[in-house]
């Protein structure tokens, strides 16, 4: 595998065409077709090289924006073998927010569509033209701690910042779950991947994992229950990278069928939002098969924990850390509470059937980010350390179970939503006098968006206006599925709103 220290995440495509050229990598289930690991290793030269003959210079941030399939991928790894830094982006984010983080990250290219007076824009790459084993360009040679992928997420202030992820960052958390046993990911594995690739999730834990084992990657462009049952049957997929609105929709299907469409998968795992017990119990009820989750932070690479560590699928928990990352708990102050040192063994403090207090999670490892672009400010501590905003508990195993998150974010579908974002476009409505976002619970997504606006005295609002309003300006996942009018907000006696007290009335 690439050298973390060292080596550029574009290596992995070398080093598994070198080990398997004729081996089948991506099956691009929309197109109909699919490469073997010696023509994508070319088609990433090929379009390298068109990157570089763009203008590209080392560190020059790339915006990618393209649905999902092999162009896509090409595409992330052509970026990163020339040198440049991915700036991964969804086909559906409204022009608003795309501006703001194509102006925030000074993008020098624009691969997908973009605004007329965005960056430079360059074409996707076109595979049906032969790529003819051109050899790797020059911009190779960047690694290590050179920033690869700047990943934007929402800030507490509401506002999308930039995560840097440093090649190190993104292969060493390859290689942490590459040690797994059993492994997320073996070199016979086909290998279903509907999760978006341009979250890190669905980049990490499935492209990238695929192209280190040298893998084959089933990819979807939009996961759909039929699609995806579909593509398991007729590859015979046998590992699966998913989200709990995916295992919920499994959930609903026939368990003969389900049983049936999944009868070569051999693991199946699940991460970016708890998964619900029901969920967990109806998967293993219909084919035998547990649902391993875990849990990260795009900062973190993203993956911090595993239920695989310890060997099977504990409902509510998250599991224990991955191979090279140390977790505690700690105080508001930072104090370390509890902390595990041997993820093998049971936690000394604890007797069996008891849990640790409360704390706020904080993790050290080679997979931390370095920092928010473009500073890298707020990053792990002097010591290594990065607290991630989540509060949790340990059992006696040494399992973390997640109960709150410290900063109010909410989490649709795996992707982050803070109140503040949704709140500073309502409040850009001249009939709303306050408002408030919340999270509040959802059997399909995990959670969704609930708005609660105060008029104005004498003005007059529909919830259809206010939705209409926030689909011209945030992405899907972020716009409120629930609009609640009331006469007034709740605030602390020093003008803080109360959030919590929200989430519990109607929805």
């Amino acid at each position: 595998m690439a050298d973390a220290l060292t080596g550029n995440v574009a290596d992995l495509v070398t080093e598994a065409a070198g080990r398997a050229p004729e081996h089948p990598a991506l099956v691009d289930q929309p197109a109909g077709s699919s490469l073997t690991w010696r023509q994508v290793d070319d088609a990433v030269n090929a379009y390298a090289a068109r990157v570089l003959e763009a203008g590209l210079r080392p560190g020059d941030r790339v915006a990618v924006a393209l649905g999902g399939g092999a162009r896509l991928c090409v595409a992330l790894f052509g970026v990163l073998r020339a040198g440049g830094v991915l700036v991964p982006l969804s086909t559906d984010l409204p022009e608003p927010e795309l501006r703001r983080v194509l102006s925030d990250s000074g993008a020098r290219l624009m691969i997908g569509s973009g605004p007329d007076d965005g960056p430079a824009s360059l074409a996707p790459p076109d595979l049906d033209a032969p790529a003819g084993g051109a050899p790797a360009p020059d911009g190779s040679a960047r690694g290590g701690e050179d920033l690869a992928v700047l990943c934007y997420t929402s800030g507490t202030a509401g506002v999308p910042r930039g995560v840097m992820l440093s090649h190190r960052a993104l292969l060493s958390n390859v290689e942490q779950c590459a040690a797994l046993r059993p492994a997320p990911v073996n070199a016979t594995d086909r290998v279903l991947l509907a999760v978006p690739l341009y979250h890190l999730y669905g980049l990490g834990p499935g492209l990238l994992q695929v192209a280190a084992a040298g893998a084959t990657a089933v990819l979807m462009d939009r996961f759909s229950t039929e699609g995806a049952l579909e593509a398991c049957e007729r590859h015979r997929v046998t590992a699966m990278v998913g989200v709990p609105p995916m295992y919920q929709a499994f959930s609903g299907v026939d368990g003969e069928r389900l049983a049936s469409a999944l009868a070569s998968m051999r693991l199946l795992t699940s991460g970016a939002a708890p998964l619900p017990g029901p969920v967990l119990a109806a998967i293993r009820q219909a084919t035998g098969l547990s649902v391993f989750e875990g849990y990260g932070l795009t900062e973190t690479g993203p993956v911090l924990t595993s239920t695989l560590v310890g060997g099977y699928a504990k409902a509510g928990s998250v599991g224990r850390p991955i191979p090279g990352v140390e977790l505690r708990l700690v105080d508001s102050d930072g104090r370390p509470l509890i902390s595990i040192s041997d993820p093998d063994e049971p936690l000394d403090e604890l007797d069996e059937g008891e849990e640790s207090e409360t704390g706020l999670v904080s993790v050290r490892g080679p997979n931390l980010f370095s920092g928010y672009w473009p500073d890298g400010a707020h990053g792990p501590d002097e010591e290594g350390w990065f607290r991630t905003g989540d509060v949790g508990y340990l059992d006696a195993d040494g399992d973390l179970h997640l109960v709150d998150r410290a900063n109010d974010l909410i989490i649709v579908n795996g992707f982050n939503v803070y109140p503040h974002e949704v709140e500073r476009v309502l409040d850009e409505l001249s009939e709303v006098a306050e408002s408030a976002a919340v999270g509040v619970p959802d059997e399909r997504t995990g959670e969704r968006v609930k708005a609660v606006v105060v008029l104005r005295p004498g003005a007059e609002l529909t919830e259809q206006a206010v939705r209409e309003h926030c689909e011209q300006r945030l992405a899907k996942f972020k716009v409120p599925d629930v609009v609640e009018f009331v006469d007034a907000l709740p605030h602390s006696v020093t003008g803080k709103l109360r959030r919590a007290s929200l989430r519990g009335t109607p929805a």
